[in-house]
């Protein structure tokens, strides 16, 4: 009697959705929808040093007008920027805890190295306890992608500063 209470209070407790998950096994698509989370990132992270800037400029554009720039116009930049900078990278960690969640990779503390403790030295990085992920791998291609071309456009394309004078 008393053991059926328990396995219908434990049951109660558990809400149904997630025991229906429980019951059905792996999750359906899995791949695909590894794939959507992958596209999804690479798209936030390439709009992230593109698309964000450009849409602030453009923002920017429209309060100057036809006028001349202000420091209200640099200000409205300034501010869409750092906005836009923010929903991205809330967006990127969003989808990099859906990640976790989806392939199962354990949830650890994610610090930075210059401030983590020195006793922590001997528990090692995160990185070499649980692997890096396709997700981080696709923000590092991005990072040198975006690095590259701004150096190549600095050498190549850009000219001398003092040309302009």
């Amino acid at each position: 009697m008393t053991e059926t209470r328990t396995q219908d209070s434990r049951a109660a407790a558990i809400p149904s959705d997630h025991l229906a998950a429980e019951q059905e096994g792996p999750p359906r698509f899995i791949a695909l929808k590894r794939a959507a989370i992958a596209g999804a990132t690479a798209f936030i992270t390439v709009n992230i040093w593109t698309g964000a800037p450009v849409l602030a400029l453009w923002v920017g554009s429209q309060v100057v007008g036809k006028r001349a720039l202000s420091m209200t116009a640099v200000g409205v930049v300034v501010l869409v920027l750092a906005v836009l900078e923010l929903m991205l990278a809330l967006a990127l960690t969003w989808l990099n805890n859906v990640y976790d969640e989806l392939t199962g990779r354990p949830r650890t503390e994610r610090r930075a190295s210059w401030l983590r403790s020195m006793r922590a030295e001997a528990e090692g990085h995160v990185s070499h306890r649980v692997g890096i992920t396709l997700l981080e791998r696709i923000v590092m291609i991005n990072v040198y992608i975006a690095v590259i071309g701004l150096m190549v456009w600095w050498f190549l394309f850009a000219g001398a500063p003092s040309s302009s004078i």
